[in-house]
């Protein structure tokens, strides 16, 4: 599994110019699953990126996870975080998992986040959408499962 994490004031995604999901301050992750993800990948995921301390505290260090800011989290399908562009000008998406197995995934993550406390909006999985956001630093992390 792997994630891009920003740590925004605001993001939303439309489809189709219609909004389906939006938060305020917290965090945006772009979710990718791969081949060999399975509920383990996806428990740890969640466990790291609620507890992440990227949140600043009173003096002005990263030091807060989402659930002491009270945090809210985007999370938006993206098989193309699994593109390899080391041979040629086209990725490769072959580690990418198939979308049946990837959406179920998907879905536990999104639940299990929710499971937490947290707030939690959402893309379409699948779909063509667009994400606008307002990254907060700009605090940019990439995340792998182990």
């Amino acid at each position: 599994m792997r994630v891009c994490v920003q740590r925004v004031r605001q993001a939303s995604v439309t489809v189709q110019r219609e909004l389906v999901g939006e938060i305020g301050r917290g965090m945006l992750v772009l979710v990718g699953i791969g081949q060999q993800d399975g509920h383990q990948q996806v428990e740890q995921m969640v466990e790291k990126l609620v507890g992440l301390r990227i949140f600043e505290d009173d003096q002005g260090k990263m030091n807060r996870s989402l659930s002491e800011v009270h945090g809210e989290m985007l999370v938006v399908s993206q098989f193309t975080l699994w593109g390899d562009c080391r041979k040629g000008r086209r990725p490769s998406f072959t580690s990418a998992a198939p979308p049946e197995l990837a959406e179920p995934l998907y879905e536990l993550f999104v639940e299990q986040v929710a499971g937490q406390g947290i707030r939690v909006a959402t893309g379409q999985f699948a779909a063509q959408m667009d994400v606008a956001l307002v990254n907060d630093g700009p605090v940019t992390l990439l995340l792998e499962s182990w």
